[in-house]
């Protein structure tokens, strides 16, 4: 595992004291880890009656960012605001982000933060933020761009990039990551029904090939996934048959530029569960 990628991880147990890290306290990059607190920042606002969740949103071509879903629609898209918050988790969806954000305030996210006790959590914006960053660091205009000159940078170029710097991105540590999702296991994140429309999206997550991969089939695996070049991570929760429920935030960061994708994934599953069966055994 440690030759395949620098695991960084923070296990606990929601309903005990029992916990387990490695580099818990360390600064990293959350990437789309960011948009469970922008859907939790939606229903908060839906729970309180300032937003109608079945308002109209059209995204067009100018919206569209990099990533799965909307990207790559050939013709606009016209949806509502809880379906951008359903492709926001359940598909990582950059530009169903980037719109949900514009409609919620891009500035409430790192205020919401700082309410939930995660005071080192760094919001610099949202998917077109970062996206724009990149661009801006390769010196390139749009994604099509950036996939033909990236492969080709030199590795410290690559390295240099603002979006894999903590300092100068969007981050957290895996401690505050998972006091989020304890907090919105324990409904004290927001009014319940917020919390719990959290929840069930984050549980139709397509992503299956890190923590849900790692579990047996009677273990209930609900997650978010975050990914940038060499970067991969999904924060989540872990539910037994027994009753026990263990929040889990992992991070890895590939040694090499060329790690198959898969082969990171296992292992960020491997090192979770292990995680996770080392606080079962403290109960």
């Amino acid at each position: 595992m440690a030759q395949i990628a620098d695991i960084r991880l923070h296990v606990r147990d929601i309903d005990g004291e029992g916990e387990v890290g490695a580099g818990a306290d360390e600064q990293v990059v959350i990437a789309s880890l960011l948009k469970v607190l922008l859907v939790l920042e939606f229903a908060r606002q839906v729970a309180a009656g300032q937003l109608d969740p079945a308002e109209r949103v059209v995204a067009r071509a100018p919206d569209r960012l990099g990533g799965w879903g909307l990207a790559d629609c050939a013709d606009d898209v016209e949806l509502s605001l809880r379906d951008l918050a359903y492709f926001s988790l359940a598909l990582s969806d950059n530009t169903a982000s980037d719109l949900l954000l514009r409609r919620v305030g891009p500035d409430l996210l790192a205020v919401l933060a700082a309410e939930l006790g995660m005071g080192r959590t760094r919001v610099i914006g949202g998917p077109r933020e970062v996206l724009e960053s990149m661009f801006a660091d390769v010196g390139v205009r749009d994604a099509a761009e950036f996939a033909a000159v990236y492969p080709g940078l030199p590795d410290g170029r690559k390295r240099a990039l603002r979006v894999f710097d903590p300092a100068h991105t969007t981050s957290s540590t895996p401690r505050e990551i998972t006091r989020l999702m304890a907090l919105l296991w324990r409904d004290e994140a927001g009014p319940a029904e917020a919390c719990a429309l959290v929840r069930r999206l984050m549980g139709r997550q397509m992503a299956w090939t890190r923590l849900r991969a790692a579990f047996p089939p009677e273990v209930v695996v609900t997650g978010k996934t975050g990914t940038l070049p060499g970067l991969h991570m999904e924060a989540g929760v872990v539910a037994y048959p027994d009753g026990g429920r263990y929040a889990v935030a992992v991070f890895g960061a590939t040694r090499r530029w060329d790690t198959r994708q898969l082969d990171v994934d296992l292992a960020l599953g491997r090192a979770a569960r292990e995680a996770v069966e080392r606080v079962r055994d403290l109960r």
